[in-house]
């Protein structure tokens, strides 16, 4: 549906979620935001990648820095499907 808001990829300075009415499909900021996505989701395959490799050889006290980007790229993957789950839903 056009008129449902877009949770958009990043959060508010208070930790909330953002959304984005009224902008027609393929304006500005529907094009920072589908980059942004694609940006977070390559930079999750990137990390997931680096954990794979270095986890069978990092002792424990390495895996904090890691666990930390890991768990900021799950958010991000989690609210692009949220947003684009909302999207697929009102298509129907």
């Amino acid at each position: 549906m056009a008129n449902e808001p877009r949770l958009l990829p990043r959060s508010g300075p208070d930790g909330k979620h953002c959304y984005l009415i009224n902008d027609h499909h393929g304006g500005p900021v529907s094009r920072w935001a589908d980059a942004m996505e694609a940006m977070q989701f390559h930079m999750g395959n990137a990390l997931v990648d680096h954990a794979l490799a270095l986890l069978p050889d990092t002792p424990p006290g390495d895996l904090r820095y890691l666990a930390e980007r890991l768990t900021e790229a799950l958010r991000d993957a989690l609210r692009i499907a949220e947003s684009r789950g909302r999207r697929l839903n009102h298509l129907n």
